[in-house]
């Protein structure tokens, strides 16, 4: 069976593969991240995730290796990861009350091959105050994420609708990635432990 790695640091992304029952390693990619010339957010996202996943393959090239990348983007612009609070405090202004895209792309590389897909889900902010973006910003959170928010942590109060995958959101679509490994003959089911315990 082959070996499964995932090329992120991530470790949301991390809990999410153990959440669907898989064993892997992680091999952080080391890919340039700046935009090309007028490039999408969507071929942007698409584009570094598979890099990334070729990236660690050409070390491992017999392993399954997973690349992903996630970008929120609200009215056709990328809003990175905060440079600083202040730059936190003013994306967090710009999202609230509006609708933006979480674009998550994931790839699968292996024997010199590579699939991928992207993951396009919609999240609508409630209208944010002043205070509560001085104090979530202050909590350190928003600091190292996309947007300047986690949705599965403190940032989670200020969704007020999510229409797509939850998990692209986090940073990685489970079904998406799920269906790659299975086109690749590693169906993630294999992987679960058996249930047929006898009970007392």
């Amino acid at each position: 069976m082959a070996h499964l790695i995932l090329a992120s640091a991530s470790p949301r992304r991390a809990e999410l593969l153990k959440q669907i029952g898989l064993a892997f390693t992680t091999r952080p990619a080391d890919v340039d991240e700046t935009p090309e010339p007028a490039e999408s957010a969507e071929a942007y996202v698409e584009r570094l995730a598979r890099e990334k996943a070729l990236a660690v393959a050409t070390q491992h090239p017999e392993a399954l290796v997973i690349g992903s990348d996630t970008s929120v983007v609200l009215n056709g612009e990328i809003l990175g990861k905060p440079v600083n609070r202040t730059d936190a405090c003013a994306t967090l202004a710009r999202l609230s009350g509006e609708v933006h895209q979480v674009m998550t792309a994931v790839a699968l590389a292996h024997r010199g091959q590579c699939r991928s897909c992207l993951v396009v889900t919609d999240v609508e902010f409630r209208q944010l105050g002043g205070d509560e973006i001085n104090a979530y910003v202050a909590s350190g959170e928003p600091m190292d994420k996309a947007g300047s928010y986690g949705i599965q942590g403190l940032g989670g109060i200020f969704v007020k609708e999510l229409r797509g995958s939850y998990s692209a959101v986090v940073g990685l679509p489970l079904q998406q990635t799920a269906e790659l490994l299975a086109q690749a003959g590693f169906p993630v089911w294999t992987n679960w432990p058996s249930s047929l315990e006898s009970q007392e």
